[in-house]
This record gives C-alpha cells, structure tokens and sequence, in this order.
C-alpha cells in the first residue's frame, strides 16, 4: 500500500475516489462544501432528501457525480458531531477502507483526516489526554494509516491457497495549509514505521512454535541487525553462558524443552550527540510456547500459548519501527526466548531455585514461568546501567480477568516514567492502565523456606506477579506491561494484534521531543 500527503486543490488530482465524511446533519461539512459547488449541489439535494443520515458507519459511494467524471465519491457517515471521538474516528476509517477494498477502488483521496471536531469538554478527555487528538492533523494521519494497515493485514505465509492481493494501492491524504505540510509527512513516516513494527510483531507472534523458537527469535534479531548494521548490533546468550552467570530461574523454566532456551540482545545506537547516553532498555517475555510444564495447562485453546511470547515479538516490533525512524537514541532491546514444556527433565512445584541476584525463590506453580525468566533477564540488564527499563509480557490471566481485551496492564517503580507511558498510551490509542504495587500485596508472595514464592494466590494476581518483578529491579527506574489480555485475539478473529508496539514507539518518540525541549530551553 502506497501512501502519500498533497496539498494541492481537488481538481488538480485527475483519479482516486474521494472519501468525505458527514455527521448527523442536514448542513455540509466545511471539506463537502468545498466540494458542493463541483458537484452542482448534487451531494446537498441528497442529504436533504434524507437518503443520507450521517448515522455512524453508515457508506454511500456515488458514481459517476456531475462534473466529478470519471470519478466516484464514498460518504462515510460519522454519527453525532458531540460524541465524535479517537475510536469512532478510527471505527470511520476501517469503515471506509472496507468499502473501498470491497468495491475493487485502487486509489483514493482520503478527506476524513480533514473533519471538524469540536474540543472535547474536560470531562470527556481521558485523564492521561493532554491534547485534542482530533484536531491534530498529524495524529489523524498517522492513526489513519494504522488503522488502514491493520485492516489489510493477512498471515497466510503458511497457506497453500492464498487471497487474491487487495486492488486498493495508494491512499492519499490532502492537507489544506502549507503550515501543516511538514508535520502531515512528519506523521504518515512514523505511521508507517509503527506499522511496519505492528506487522513484524503480528507476523512473528502468528508463527506456530515448530518453527518460532528461541532461536529462531535470535535469526529474526540477526537479519535485522544486518540490515541496520551501521546503528545495531546483536548478542546471543545460551544455556552454557547462563549457567555460568548463575540465571538459574531462566533455565529452570526451559530445562523441560528439547529447544535450547536463548536470550537475544539487540543493542540500537541512533545518530545523536551523546553516543555514551545511558539506555533505554526493553525486556519481553519470549516463551515461545507454553504448556504449563508440570502444572500442566488446560487442553482447550492451549494452542494460543504460542503467543506467550509475544513481549519478546514487541521488542523486536519496536526496534524494526525506531531503526526504520533513525531515532537518535540508545536503545537494548532484550527478546528472553525459552520453551516450558512437561518432561523428566522439568521443574517442579516444591523447587527452590537461586536467582541471578542471589534471591531464592520457592516454585509453587511451573504455569507462573513468565516471571521466572524475566527476574533474571531483569538482573542480567543492570550491567548496562540503563536510563530506564520496561519489561513486557504476557504475564498473568489476573491481568485479563481485571482489564479485559481491552487496556494493558501497567505497574512501575518510578511515578514519573508511569505517567510517561499513560500519555504515550493515550496518544498512541494503544490504551494502559496503572495498578499499584504497595507492600500489602508483597506480603502475599511471603514463603516458609525461601526469600519468596513465585506466586501470591488467586487475589490480585497480575499486581502479585509485578511485585515479585519488582524485587530485581531496585537499581533503576523500571515499568511492567501486562499485555496478556491485549496481545492477540481469540475466536473466529484469532490472531495477534501487534500491541503495545505504537504505545512504545510513541514513548521514545515523546523522549526525543523532552530532549529536544530541554535542549532549547
């Protein structure tokens, strides 16, 4: 799909349907009436013949329209102008991508990016919104191509038969003001890589684990790190260097697999003044399947547990976006790839293991693995001195239980860093929660016969499970993402999402932009 911003008028673009959305209203939107008067009042005469409502979704494509020939025109209703918000905009644009792919368009001018949208009053702004999203052209353009993307998103490498490629090609969005052409194609690049992040993240995480190992994990981060090769480099860490280095929690949890248990290490250096910045360190969980071990899983949809890897699919997601970006930034991206699997040579419940920070841990369910891997990758990153690390993981069905599918999980030791990720979550329509982490739920992970338990019982399990992260990580400043509930999709539509690939991107993009302002100021 080819995208592109032009600010020329209309009639000086001689192809592609024009996408131009109404509310619900008899009155013209300031974009339709600029295209009324070419149209002979055709588009007014239909509105008020009541043939159009503007009802939210609803489509009507006209073609031919007098003067417009050979040209079409999709009117996508937008609903109430009052309750028009960040997700009914990006609900209008997949609307709107549908009905063109449907009806075999291969070009269109997109003018959705164009509607006027009152300020949203105080008390319909999320508490974390800073800015009026919907009167920002640049992020109307940037979620627009998201959003196309992800509605043209197919797996189908491991297919026989495949779906006839889509005809829709090129979509084209019209900035009116030269004072806003620059932060228009500003917008549609950083789109385009955080899609390009959310496909690789999806395309990994879909693979089924004969085939998405931890090694494969380690091939996937080496081809990226050759095709970046002047800014990034990789480092594997196998089972024997483990061992060495004492990360027996990590190894615990892959000592049932045949397949060795792998830690990637992406190391981005982006072009910038302070080569020697300390690092912004990303850690995702990379079980590329898991069963439970001894505390075996539930067999029904057991075959999703190859999506318990999906943090790690995130980092990799995250580093392919910034690297496409040139981010001028030092960033380690960890992928903690392993396998927990039944066997003879499996831990147990009852095992007490020493961690990599010498902290002993009492195992009381081998279902509670993701943890196991992260406490040591966590105490693994401090040799890096970083400026901040974040871990993201597909931790703990407490945290679907308590969220949903809809909003990720987020704890944090540093109040500061959690608001940071709140607004990125917010901006980038990739939605975080914050839950506490307070010493009445540490208590909960208290063993007779080791520092800790490696789970703290059924209440509160996704904050239990922070907690117990939350014991490796007191040298710096450190956030958790719980993404299980949030990471794929179950059912008919089942498949990964490629989340919270734009809530991160966003994130580093926000730390350039403090930089920048600190630096003039």
């Amino acid at each position: 799909m080819e995208f592109n911003v032009i600010n020329s008028s209309l009639e000086k673009q001689n192809s592609g349907c024009i996408v131009v959305g109404f509310f619900e209203s008899s009155d013209l939107s300031s974009v339709a009436k600029k295209l009324d008067p070419v149209s002979i009042d055709y588009i007014d005469t239909l509105l008020k013949s009541g043939e159009f409502e503007g009802k939210i979704g609803q489509t009507l494509l006209l073609h031919p329209v007098p003067n417009l020939l050979p040209r079409c025109i999709l009117l996508m209703g937008c609903g109430n102008a009052s309750e028009f918000d960040e997700h009914r905009y990006k609900q209008v644009m997949k609307k709107a991508i549908t009905t063109l792919k449907d009806n075999g368009l291969k070009e269109a001018i997109c003018l959705l990016t164009q509607l006027d949208v009152k300020s949203l009053s105080s008390c319909q702004k999320a508490p974390h919104q800073k800015t009026d999203h919907l009167n920002d052209i640049g992020w109307k353009i940037r979620q627009a191509v998201i959003s196309i993307q992800e509605m043209l998103y197919l797996f189908e490498p491991l297919k026989t038969k495949k779906t006839p490629p889509c005809k829709l090609e090129k979509i084209l969005f019209q900035v009116e003001k030269n004072s806003e052409l620059a932060n228009a194609e500003a917008a549609l690049q950083q789109g385009l890589a955080i899609t390009a992040g959310i496909k690789a993240t999806k395309d990994i995480a879909n693979l089924p684990p004969n085939i998405c190992n931890a090694e494969y994990l380690r091939t996937q981060a080496c081809e990226l790190a050759k095709k970046h090769s002047a800014n990034m480099t990789v480092e594997a860490i196998g089972e024997e260097k483990m061992a060495k280095l004492g990360m027996n929690a990590y190894l615990a949890v892959g000592q049932g697999s045949q397949n060795e248990s792998l830690m990637s290490i992406i190391e981005y250096k982006g072009n910038h003044s302070d080569q020697n910045a300390k690092p912004i360190v990303l850690v995702g969980k990379g079980v590329t399947f898991d069963s439970g071990g001894i505390s075996l899983k539930p067999g029904a949809s057991m075959d999703e547990m190859k999506y318990d890897m999906c943090g790690a699919a995130t980092v990799y997601g995250v580093m392919c976006a910034l690297a496409q970006l040139k981010l001028p930034l030092n960033v380690i991206g960890v992928l903690a790839g392993c396998e927990n699997m039944p066997s003879s040579k499996a831990y147990r419940p009852g095992d007490i293991i020493t961690t990599m920070s010498g902290q002993t841990v009492e195992v009381l369910n081998t279902d509670a693995e993701g943890r196991m891997v992260l406490c040591d990758a966590l105490t693994y990153v401090e040799r890096f001195d970083p400026e901040l690390v974040i871990d993201i993981a597909t931790l703990t069905g407490a945290c679907v239980i308590a969220l949903g599918n809809h909003i990720s999980g987020l704890m944090a030791n540093h109040d500061a860093l959690a608001e940071e990720l709140m607004t990125a979550s917010e901006q980038a329509g990739d939605r975080a929660w914050r839950l506490p982490l307070t010493d009445e739920y540490t208590k909960q992970l208290d063993s007779n016969f080791a520092d800790m338990a490696n789970i703290g019982g059924r209440a509160a399990g996704a904050i239990t499970a922070g907690c117990f992260l939350s014991r490796f990580t007191t040298k710096y400043h450190w956030a958790h993402l719980d993404i299980a509930g949030t990471a794929w999709r179950s059912g008919k539509e089942k498949g990964a999402t490629g989340r919270p690939v734009a809530l991160l991107t966003q994130f580093l993009l926000n730390r350039i932009a403090k930089q920048q302002n600190s630096t003039k100021h």
